[in-house]
């Protein structure tokens, strides 16, 4: 007898999570009364929004195995649910789930450009590419609304600061124009990421991203304008999306980016739990394998955040992954040209706080 599974419509978690490292309650969940018991703010899936003005928007890290040193993201948390996402557990520190509260709850940075210039105007600031949505798309729904993004791409363009953008969403060509004028100048590339070409899966991975057709068109179109695009195959979960790795590279290079890359499928602290939970809900006919494959890729964990190792995981499966990306960039024609911008033609903003006083 096939069991009754309830799926949340639109959301890429199916639950809260039943724990935060940081929340002084924990909640345990119970079949009895957990469905028509549920508390208001549980039924209610919609979006909300929360303003924060932010105090420093530029994050700087150290990571031997990442390839910037700065990053920004306008947005906390994001709407477009892709399950398997690394940040979700970023939510835990505000005492909210890495469950469905990253998914409907958004904090807007809604004061971001406007920090971000005072940071390019101290003297003491030194430009290098500003990687932009690295960890919370910067081009997810809300973006049309409040448009952080793209006034953090103005502050760059008038400045004349190198970056570079992230994002499974082809709202990215609603910016067309500010990319267009940073590319003439060497000062941005684009990075889209697909994880399948098969629509109904990414509705259920990623239930609030662009559509793979979309995305691959988003790129062709990137791509026709002069800006560099580099197509990220990412996450690659082994027996459920890698079937489509040489197809997706195959696309990506017909679509005129400049190179590719794939990351196996990483399952950070919370995002464990939530992804078996999807599995449970979704694919429980193929659940235990693909966590089997997982766990021959991390040294028998569910997850190694090791460096180098957590971007590349270890043993046949991976080596096998390894080997077909390879083959695949070969049919394609496509390198791994490394996208170099240009750092010298930076211009310090003026400092408004100094001529406030004046």
């Amino acid at each position: 007898m096939e069991r009754s599974v309830h799926r949340i419509k639109g959301r890429g978690a199916q639950s809260g999570g039943l724990s935060t490292r940081f929340a002084e309650l924990q909640r345990v969940a119970d079949e009895v009364c957990e469905g028509s018991h549920a508390s208001p703010a549980e039924q209610d899936r919609r979006t909300q929004v929360e303003v924060e003005h932010a105090r420093a928007v530029l994050t700087r890290n150290a990571s031997p195995d990442i390839g910037f040193d700065r990053s920004v993201n306008p947005y906390r948390g994001c709407e477009h649910g892709c399950i398997y996402c690394y940040a979700r557990p970023t939510h835990a520190y505000l005492g909210l789930s890495p469950g469905l509260d990253f998914e409907r709850r958004i904090t807007v940075k809604s004061n971001a450009a406007t920090v971000l210039r005072q940071t390019f105007a101290s003297p003491s600031y030194r430009p290098a590419p500003l990687a932009l949505g690295t960890s919370t798309d910067g081009y997810q729904p809300v973006e049309a609304t409040w448009r952080v993004t793209r006034a953090i791409l103005e502050l760059c363009l008038e400045c004349r600061h190198p970056v570079t953008v992230t994002t499974k969403s082809d709202r990215v060509l609603k910016d067309l124009d500010l990319l267009a004028r940073l590319a003439a100048q060497r000062l941005v590339s684009v990075a889209v990421s697909v994880t399948s070409l098969d629509p109904a899966l990414s509705r259920r991975l990623e239930p609030r991203a662009a559509s793979p057709a979309r995305r691959i068109a988003a790129m062709r179109e990137l791509a026709a304008a002069g800006i560099p695009v580099h197509c990220a195959v990412s996450p690659v979960i082994p027996a459920l999306t890698d079937m489509h790795l040489e197809a997706i590279v195959a696309e990506a290079a017909r679509a005129g980016v400049v190179s590719a890359g794939w990351i196996p499928l990483r399952l950070p602290l919370e995002v464990a739990p939530l992804f078996k939970e999807w599995l449970d809900t979704f694919y429980p006919d193929r659940a235990s394998k693909v966590m089997g494959i997982v766990r021959s890729m991390r040294n028998g964990q569910e997850n190694d955040p090791r460096f180098f190792e957590r971007f590349r995981g270890s043993g046949p499966w991976a080596e096998l992954l390894q080997a077909r990306f390879a083959v695949a960039c070969r049919r394609a024609n496509l390198g791994r040209q490394r996208i170099t911008l240009d750092t010298n033609a930076f211009r310090r903003p003026p400092d408004t706080d100094q001529l406030q006083l004046l």
